[in-house]
């Protein structure tokens, strides 16, 4: 149990989104790939997320370990996403991933792009 004094993780993966990765990956017949996170100006709020598979870490990549797979976030992207969370969210009008980032000061209604 934490006791107030730890320092949160710096990017977090949920087992769910863990469990997607995976399938994804496996039914794009590239099994053992990361899921790259990433932030890039644009979107209709301002900043906006990005997911792409990556087969290898870059340099600077931080590198997340949840139920077998890895999912890299790079140092600038980073920045936007300190103390995030990715989880994977169903709903009638689809399925997405979704982070959930403190940072964030507003957001769009799709959950794609950001403000801080």
């Amino acid at each position: 149990m934490p006791d107030g004094n730890e320092t949160p993780a710096p990017f977090a993966v949920t087992p769910r989104a863990a469990e997607e990765i995976a399938a994804i990956a496996t039914r794009q017949g590239r099994p053992g790939a990361a899921l790259r996170v990433s932030v890039s100006a644009g979107g209709c709020s301002g900043m906006q997320y990005g997911f792409d598979l990556a087969d290898a870490p870059e340099a600077d990549d931080l590198v997340v370990q949840q139920g077998g797979v890895s999912v890299l976030v790079d140092a600038v992207s980073l920045e936007f996403l300190a103390g995030s969370r990715l989880d994977w969210h169903e709903a009638l009008m689809g399925s997405h991933f979704k982070v959930e980032n403190p940072l964030a000061s507003s957001g769009c209604g799709c959950g794609v792009s950001f403000a801080v």
